[in-house]
């Protein structure tokens, strides 16, 4: 299920942890891939959570969540903008913002 665009590409707040950018990449090693999950403050431009693994699922985003809300403790309604893909939109990420009274854009 898609999720309504709560930020309408203005990537602009007036303070820090109002809106995170949640974002997946890939890293290939001679080992074999590595995932990446990070979570970015608007405000801050700073990474403010992530989680490394060597399968991308939604744990690993929920790791990259879970660390950057212990960190930065924001306040309710936090929007949390992401690409949409499964790990975000999936019934484990989904339950974890709800819990944590934050917004998936």
């Amino acid at each position: 299920m898609t999720r309504p665009n709560l930020i309408n590409q203005c990537f602009q707040t007036k303070g820090k942890n109002e809106i995170w950018l949640g974002n997946l990449t890939y890293i290939p090693t001679k080992a074999g891939t590595l995932y990446l999950s990070v979570f970015i403050d608007i405000y801050s431009r700073k990474i403010v959570g992530w989680a490394m693994g060597n399968r991308m699922q939604d744990q690993l985003v929920t790791d990259a969540f879970n660390q950057a809300y212990h960190r930065e403790r924001p306040k309710e309604g936090l929007i949390v903008h992401t690409d949409q893909g499964s790990q975000y939109t999936g019934a484990r990420f989904q339950d974890l913002l709800r819990k944590k009274n934050a917004n998936l854009a």
